[in-house]
């Protein structure tokens, strides 16, 4: 009875822990997001007095400033193509591989899973250089062929490269949800006359949805926040850099002439979209994640 007492008494405390830590974890991702929208509309003369002061007026001329003249217009379009493609890409390899790997058995299947669940441990950044030697000899041989080299300075390819990287995770997710769902209503459609694809296509990606939009949303945001790459491969592209190497443009040439105002409109337009993506999903992600495991 004591101890069913003390564990009575002490469920109370730890859910008090639990809230007190929640709460100030919620307070230090809130406040730096808050302060940035707020110095997002302010103009250049109130940075140099309290700054967590509210802004005396909506300043929207920041917004139109970054959009036009430090051109985060174009960047942000060139974003949203590259980001577009990937995921296009990623999703047409990722979801039949996943779904062979994970529900049928043929030769060499458990070499293919060892090789995906080996990429988990490559980090991007420490391979970027040796992409980077292979596409500019790969242009050196297309300029002795065509006249003209088309791997560098490119935002297809630049997509290509970002949906490769994202393969062994994408896969490794897919696939342990895949595993989980029943044969039965696969039979099913197979009896019914349905093919392989069909099935696929119209019973298991709809089952799977919450892994999907999983996967989609954890590549957005790497692929829309990505930055050593595209500086890397779109070295020599003026018009053609993604958002977060213009956002480092706009910061270098804001901070020397320290229109701050415009710099933070910047880090806005950078940080809505994801915002509004998570804010959409974010039930869905949440049974994406904690539903099913890897299965062999």
């Amino acid at each position: 009875m004591k101890q069913q007492n003390r564990s009575i008494t002490a469920e109370p405390v730890f859910k008090a822990f639990i809230y007190v830590v929640l709460i100030t974890l919620a307070i230090l991702i809130i406040v730096p997001v808050a302060w940035v929208f707020l110095a997002s509309i302010k103009q250049n003369s109130e940075f140099y007095g309290n700054p967590w002061a509210l802004p005396a007026g909506f300043y929207w001329q920041n917004f139109v400033d970054a959009w036009n003249s430090a051109s985060m217009g174009s960047y942000m379009i060139n974003s949203v193509i590259v980001t577009a493609l990937s995921l296009a890409l990623l999703l047409v390899i990722a979801l039949p591989a996943a779904y062979c790997l994970s529900r049928f058995e043929f030769t060499g299947r458990k070499l293919l899973n060892t090789c995906f669940m080996a990429g988990l441990f490559i980090n991007v950044n420490y391979i970027v250089v040796p992409i980077f030697l292979m596409l500019k000899d790969g242009d050196v041989w297309l300029k002795k062929v065509l006249g003209d080299g088309f791997l560098l300075n490119n935002l297809f390819v630049l997509a290509v490269v970002y949906a490769s990287t994202a393969l062994p995770f994408t896969i490794y997710l897919l696939s342990g949800y895949f595993a989980t769902l029943p044969h039965d209503f696969e039979e099913a459609a197979y009896i019914d006359g349905a093919g392989y694809g069909s099935t696929m296509v119209r019973i298991i990606f709809p089952m799977a949805q919450p892994s999907i939009i999983t996967i989609i949303l954890f590549n957005f945001l790497s692929f829309w926040n990505e930055y050593i790459i595209s500086m890397t491969l779109m070295s020599s592209a003026k018009g053609q850099k993604t958002l977060p190497v213009g956002l480092l443009n706009l910061m270098q040439a804001q901070q020397s002439s320290a229109q701050y105002g415009i710099l933070y409109a910047g880090l806005v337009l950078v940080m809505l979209p994801t915002l509004i993506l998570y804010i959409c999903v974010q039930k869905k992600l949440t049974q994406g994640m904690t539903v099913g495991g890897l299965k062999g």
